[in-house]
């Protein structure tokens, strides 16, 4: 149960790191190379390093067929970080496919 927990986080910091790399790219920057080497974008990729590294600890206890499910999860994580932290709407169509995932992930696990 703890990897499980452990998966999931490792899903909440790739989900984290996508969310500065999108605010990253909001900006204007003054070269090419400031607007791959500023702080947002480094902790992300380091954030997406990390994210990896426990994904594959957590894949030496977890089911390898729980995997996809517990992925899934990303989808739910950026739309609700998006929501809260770049004041993106949620449509209709976002709120349908998120309680889908959600849906998919309680079947899978009855």
């Amino acid at each position: 149960m703890i990897y499980i927990v452990i998966f999931i986080a490792s899903v909440f910091m790739s989900s984290v790191s996508q969310i500065l790399l999108k605010k990253s790219a909001a900006k204007s920057y003054e070269s090419a190379l400031r607007e791959y080497l500023n702080p947002l974008v480094i902790i992300a990729y380091g954030l997406f390093f990390g994210s990896t590294l426990v994904t594959v600890v957590a894949y030496k206890y977890v089911p390898l067929s729980m995997g996809p499910i517990l992925e899934a999860t990303g989808y739910i994580f950026v739309t609700v970080l998006g929501y809260f932290i770049l004041k993106e709407t949620v449509s209709r169509k976002k709120a349908l496919g998120i309680l889908l995932i959600l849906v998919g992930i309680v079947v899978y696990n009855l």
